[in-house]
Order: C-alpha cells, then sequence, then structure tokens
C-alpha cells in the first residue's frame, strides 16, 4: 500500500515539476506569439484594403525606431504606459482588477499641476520630487476609495474603477475651466508648471526626458516589493485564495487598501511624469486611452516587470510610428487605431490558453512513463 502512495506522489511530483516547466517556457513565448499573430491579422487587413503590407510594417517600424529622435519619442510614449502598467500588475498579482487607470492617471496629473504652479519658487530638487509624490498620492487616494469600497462593502473592483474614471474626468474638467484656467481664458488649460518643475532632458535634440529612468526605477522597486517584502508575499496569496489567507491571518482590508493604493499611485505617476517631463501644463484628456492600454501592457508583460518594460516600449513604438504609417501608405487614421485594436485584442485574448501549460505537461509525463 505505501509503495502504491509513494509511486502516486512520484507522479504527482514529476507533473508538478513539469507543469512549472511549461509554465515557464509558456510565459516566454506566449507575448511573441501573440504580438506576430496580432500582426499577421494586421498584414491581412492592411492588404484587403489595397495597401501593401510590408511597406506598412517598414513605415511603422521607421516612424518609431528610424531616427534617435524617433526612437526618443518613443519612449518618451512608452514612459506612462510602463508606469501604469505597473500599477495595473501589482493590482492584478493581489486579486485587484483595476479598470480606473484613465482617471487616476487624470488626478495624477491635476496635482502633480497644482504643485508644479504654486510651489514654483522651490529648486528642482525640491519641486521635482514633490510633484512626483504629488501625483503618486493622487491617483492612489482614488485608488484607495475603489479598494475600501470593496473591502469593506464587498463592491465590485471593476464597476467602482470604472465610475471613479468618470469622477476623475470630471475634477480635471472642472478644475481647468475654472480655478486652473490659464488667463485670460480662452483656452480651456492650465497654466505651464514652473521651469523648477520639469523634468531633465536624457538625450540632447529629443523630447526624451528622465521620466523614462523614473519608469525603470519603479519596475525594480515593484519587482522588490512583490517577491521581496512580507507585503507583497501577503498580496501575491491574497491574490490566489482570499479565503486562504483570511484562515492565515493576513489583514485583507489593510492589505487590499494599500495595494489599490500603490496600483493607483502608479497610474497618477503615469499622469504626473506626463506633465512634468513632456506637456508641461494640464488640460482635459491629456493622455486619452493610455489607461486602457495599460492594461494590454501588463497582460503582455506577464505581469513581470521586466515584460512590462518590453511591451511598454512596444506600444509607445506603435503610438509614435501609427502616423508614419498613415502618411507613408496613406493609410486611413482608423485603420492605424484598427491595428493597435487588434494586438489589444490577442492579448485579451491570450489567457484563453492558459490550460495549455498543463496539456503539455501532461503529455510529457505521460511519454515519459510509457
Amino acid at each position: 500500500m505505501s509503495e502504491i502512495i509513494s509511486d502516486e506522489q512520484t507522479k504527482t511530483n514529476h507533473l508538478e515539476k513539469s507543469v512549472r516547466k511549461f509554465e515557464k517556457y509558456f510565459s516566454i513565448f506566449l507575448p511573441f506569439l501573440t504580438v506576430l499573430g496580432a500582426f499577421l491579422v494586421s498584414a491581412l487587413l492592411i492588404f484587403i484594403v489595397g495597401e501593401s503590407p510590408f511597406e506598412a510594417i517598414k513605415a511603422l517600424v521607421n516612424g518609431a525606431f528610424g531616427t534617435l529622435y524617433d526612437a526618443a519619442f518613443s519612449l518618451n510614449r512608452s514612459t506612462p504606459l510602463i508606469l501604469a502598467g505597473l500599477g495595473i500588475a501589482i493590482g492584478i498579482k493581489g486579486g485587484i482588477f483595476n479598470l480606473g487607470g484613465e482617471g487616476q492617471i487624470a488626478i495624477g496629473g491635476l496635482f502633480t499641476t497644482i504643485v508644479g504652479i504654486y510651489f514654483q519658487m522651490l529648486p528642482p530638487y525640491i519641486l521635482i520630487p514633490l510633484c512626483l509624490l504629488a501625483g503618486f498620492l493622487g491617483g492612489g487616494l482614488l485608488g484607495m476609495i475603489a479598494g475600501y469600497l470593496n473591502a469593506k462593502l464587498n463592491i465590485n473592483t471593476i464597476i467602482s474603477t470604472l465610475m471613479l474614471n468618470y469622477i476623475g474626468f470630471a475634477i480635471v474638467s472642472l478644475m481647468v475651466k475654472g480655478p486652473l484656467q490659464e488667463p485670460p481664458g480662452i483656452y480651456i488649460q492650465s497654466p505651464k508648471v514652473g521651469a523648477s518643475a520639469i523634468l531633465p532632458i536624457l538625450i540632447p535634440g529629443t523630447r526624451l526626458h528622465f521620466g523614462f529612468i523614473i519608469a525603470l526605477i519603479m519596475a525594480v522597486i515593484i519587482y522588490i516589493v512583490l517577491y521581496r517584502t512580507p507585503f507583497g508575499y501577503e498580496l501575491r496569496i491574497i491574490g490566489k485564495n482570499e479565503k486562504a489567507a483570511k484562515y492565515a491571518g493576513i489583514n485583507i482590508t489593510r492589505t487590499k487598501v494599500l495595494g489599490f493604493l500603490i496600483s493607483g499611485g502608479l497610474c497618477g505617476l503615469a499622469g504626473g511624469v506626463e506633465i512634468i517631463g513632456y506637456q508641461y501644463r494640464l488640460r482635459e484628456a491629456f493622455l486619452p486611452n493610455y489607461g486602457f492600454d495599460a492594461i494590454a501592457v501588463a497582460l503582455l508583460g506577464q505581469l513581470n516587470s521586466f515584460g512590462i518594460i518590453l511591451s511598454g516600449v512596444l506600444f509607445g513604438g506603435l503610438r509614435a510610428g501609427a502616423s508614419a504609417m498613415q502618411r507613408a501608405i496613406h493609410l486611413p487614421q482608423s485603420l492605424a487605431s484598427v491595428v493597435q485594436a487588434i494586438i489589444i485584442l490577442f492579448v485579451a485574448g491570450s489567457s484563453a490558453l492558459s490550460y495549455l501549460p498543463k496539456y503539455f505537461a501532461k503529455r510529457s509525463v505521460k511519454n515519459d512513463t510509457e
């Protein structure tokens, strides 16, 4: 009897090791297959409308990375996507699906703008960190509302974060049409932030600013938080099994609210970095759809900090190169947007293949035992 149990245990352990191995391979190759499949479908669509897919992709790549200036602009567009993608990822790791990135980006930009305008007498080494902190807190506070509602009242986070987007948009709209509107009130925008609030340029002759370095630093910090701290461990346990986490004595409310603070804060930081790094003033919808694209960035990056950097650069390049593709082959602007949407759909649909590692692992174990 003990021999039978031991044999079964050996098979189980062998299967678990095999599953982990295939999951590792799957996490590496799936993003590449997803992007490849999306580009093939996009190429087919471009061919159907009578244009050359090869010329379109060539124009897209050249527009995104053809020159130093183009590459710097692509990295500029990738910076808020990386930051917001990290925010979405840390939420998903904790079982929190944050759809409020749009509103959190907006509020983060608002808080950063207020500090950058009204405290511009401060030196850069004080004002820039204050602006970044303000952006983080702005997005984090909006995220904490959804976290508290879920932890205390069990309100669905998808609904609450989506609805909070509209509140964030409304607050920004009210401010740029009222107290923050640039005199004499002709344009719906704020005054420019102070010169001491503006992030330094990394490469002279381009618009690539220090925000990209901040995004890389935050990617490292988030990895450390998730995998090298007690809070990260507790958050991941909640994401896998909330009932087990509660049974283990983890404070669900505190961890969830703090998780939402960090998730929303990173999205808010994305908005803040955009204001003091690139646009210098607040407008309505100053980063349209970046909060939603960040979800695709996080998923394509497999919720991994390094993967999110790569997927953020990809999506930044797509945004930067789309207009070049449109000009080169006279592609309608709507079709350029469709190409990006196809990639997002492929990313969203790739989760349907999550059963494959276990399937291949079972086949491998079966072949080994025969």
